[in-house]
């Protein structure tokens, strides 16, 4: 089976995001077959929820969508690195591999601060790759911030 990226899928979650005044993340949730699940942006202040981070969106949108709260042998590909928050429910998804672009050495949770797959109590943990497609998720990032400072 050949390796297909699915980044570019997320970051066009980002994009709208971040035109909808969000912080520009998306993440894109794949099944074990190829099948796409769920793509989303973040979409914590349109819903008043602070849990609502793309990550968070997909999960719940495959879960329910494929009747089960585990998405074994599924893809998760996020264009900046799960917060401590995405990272747990990633592994008590048991999701299998996460695919990530920039990191984020402020909030990350996975190769940045509590590091959440190496603790003995994680659930799961799944195949990390990080850089994928960092520079266009980096920018995105960049750029908003800088236009929300100006």
């Amino acid at each position: 089976m050949q390796f297909k990226s699915h980044m570019d899928k997320a970051l066009e979650a980002a994009r709208d995001a971040g035109a909808r005044g969000e912080v520009p993340v998306g993440a894109v949730l794949v099944a074990s077959d190829g099948v796409l699940l769920a793509v989303a942006g973040n979409r914590t202040r349109e819903l008043n929820d602070p849990t609502a981070h793309a990550e968070m969106l997909v999960i719940r949108e495959a879960c329910a969508k494929l009747g089960n709260e585990r998405l074994t042998g599924c893809d998760l590909y996020v264009t900046l690195e799960p917060c401590p928050m995405c990272a747990s429910a990633i592994s008590h998804a048991r999701i299998a591999r996460v695919y990530y672009g920039a990191s984020d050495p402020k909030s990350g949770g996975v190769a940045q601060g509590p590091r959440v797959f190496d603790h003995s109590q994680s659930h799961h943990t799944p195949e990390v790759y990080d850089g994928i497609a960092a520079e266009a998720c980096e920018t995105l990032l960049t750029d908003f911030f800088v236009n929300k400072r100006r």
